[in-house]
């Protein structure tokens, strides 16, 4: 087994996670979620990125409007609904107990 097949499912379970929230402050365009991404150590690529966004859309977790740019073509930035409001705020509920039981088990002397 492979540690970083195991690291790289780890971070895809918590990718759309960390997108929300990036996502609860404001809108944003996708450089610059990736680049957030990134400064957060979350190896992710363009690739990973763009079905995941349109995913969360779908769902009607995120909205998004075009805004055209001086340096290319228009861009699309992002937004959480009410709904993906809402969505994250479970989220972090869940995380958190996630969070709490790992940590008890990791932690755990035997």
């Amino acid at each position: 087994m492979k540690i970083e097949n195991t690291k790289a499912q780890m971070r895809k379970g918590v990718l759309e996670f960390c997108i929300l929230s990036i996502l609860k402050n404001g809108e944003a365009y996708t450089s610059d979620i990736l680049e957030t991404l990134k400064d957060a150590k979350m190896l992710v690529v363009e690739g990973t990125i763009y079905p995941l966004l349109t995913r969360l859309k779908n769902a009607g977790l995120l909205a998004y409007r075009w805004e055209e740019s001086s340096s290319g073509p228009p861009r699309k930035y992002y937004e959480l609904t009410e709904t993906g409001a809402l969505f994250l705020t479970e989220l972090n509920t869940t995380w958190s107990d996630l969070q709490q039981a790992v940590n008890r088990v990791t932690s755990e002397k035997k």
